[in-house]
């Protein structure tokens, strides 16, 4: 028996431990509901901090897919078709004008210049024979030795020999131009983008070699739904965010095209953007803010807000007869501009949100509201 009691008592112990120190990190982990309880148990209003509802300008925007193209970029092609045997660069490298890239197989060119120029050498042999040939015919023919038809056509033969070694002459000066674009340079200064091609591919007139860059100003490629066509006019704002919605560059719509895209059914606008500090990058994806218009309206801190089941909530404080109490308002909010939410209906300019302990809060419970405080988060510009 006494065993038996000795074991309920040391089980009762137990339970009794576990009980403590339940309560113990309850309470540890329930610092902020100890006012909220101590209120209760007072039968006091629970004190909370309140802020200001303030009017401010809310842009309205939708945020479209965007490419940073160069402004002055240029896609380099073979005037010639061959065969690569060498390749002069790297994607990344910084080019002048005139500098080589590529080298494409020239020999077979460089036998057609030497055919050419032996060609032009023989022909340049006729041509002094025939003046020779042109000079004695003018003696005998001053002399008499010879009638004036074997004078005209030792003149004739001649001038047909000099037009001939000039026709060579052209071919020759053309073929050594043909032979200069073997070799492939840079048309410009700028950055060399990627390189398709390998030593030892054979190129055509259509192949892409590469690209080169110039450095500097970029222009924004934004892809707008061809169901907001109708808003798009030049001159609207533009703000250009990074995946963390921070700002990379603010310009405006410079370009629409009059034509819409058949496989996206988008409409493409350009805005310039100015790349001083070379931090954006030609073919940098980011997102491109487009204001459509403005206008005032009241907003409230994300923090003060609270999603349930899809819908919005936020308390205020209302005072009314008796004293001060917590009323839950229902919202409708716009999309967030920052660290604020643009209310579109729920509470107003003026109204008193409250901003601490709402997750303790119910409606109609009283509050003591703390001095009101004005809004501290900015609305970006944009």
């Amino acid at each position: 028996m006494r065993t038996i009691m000795k074991l309920r008592f040391n089980s009762n112990l137990a339970g009794y431990v576990v009980l403590f120190a339940s309560l113990g990190a309850v309470a540890a982990g329930c610092g902020d509901k100890n006012a909220a309880n101590t209120a209760a148990a007072a039968g006091g209003p629970m004190p909370v901090q309140t802020q200001v509802v303030e009017t401010k300008q809310i842009p309205v925007a939708s945020e479209f897919l965007s490419v940073l193209k160069s402004r002055h970029s240029s896609a380099i092609n073979p005037q010639v078709e061959g065969q690569i045997v060498k390749i002069f660069v790297k994607s990344g490298d910084h080019v002048k004008l005139g500098e080589p890239l590529l080298q494409i197989d020239p020999l077979k060119q460089e036998a057609t210049v030497s055919s050419q120029e032996a060609a032009r050498a023989a022909q340049e042999a006729n041509k002094r024979f025939a003046q020779i040939s042109l000079e004695r015919a003018k003696k005998l023919f001053d002399a008499g030795v010879i009638s004036k038809q074997d004078y005209d056509n030792a003149q004739t033969t001649y001038d047909a020999a000099d037009a001939q070694l000039r026709a060579l002459d052209e071919q020759v000066r053309t073929q050594k131009v043909q032979l200069h674009y073997y070799q492939v340079s840079a048309p410009m200064d700028g950055i060399v983008g990627d390189i398709p091609v390998r030593v030892g591919d054979s190129v055509s007139f259509s192949t892409l070699l590469t690209t080169v860059d110039e450095p500097g100003a970029l222009e924004a490629y934004i892809y707008v739904p061809v169901n907001r066509s109708k808003d798009l006019k030049l001159g609207l704002p533009v703000r250009l965010v990074d995946e963390n919605q921070k700002t990379v560059a603010e310009t405006s719509v410079t370009f629409i095209s009059p034509q819409v895209d058949t496989d996206t059914q988008t409409i493409l606008a350009k805005a310039l953007v100015a790349n001083s500090t070379a931090k954006l990058r030609i073919a940098q994806q980011v997102r491109a803010q487009v204001t459509w218009s403005s206008s005032t309206g009241p907003v409230v801190p994300v923090l003060s807000v609270v999603r349930i089941n899809g819908e919005f909530f936020a308390f205020v404080a209302s005072k009314e007869q008796g004293g001060t109490f917590a009323r839950q308002k229902v919202l409708k909010v716009g999309e967030p501009l920052g660290n604020d939410y643009p209310v579109l209906s729920g509470v107003q300019s003026g109204d008193h949100l409250i901003t601490s302990g709402t997750q303790f809060l119910q409606d109609g419970m009283p509050v003591a509201e703390q001095t009101p405080a004005p809004a501290s988060n900015k609305m970006p510009t944009t």
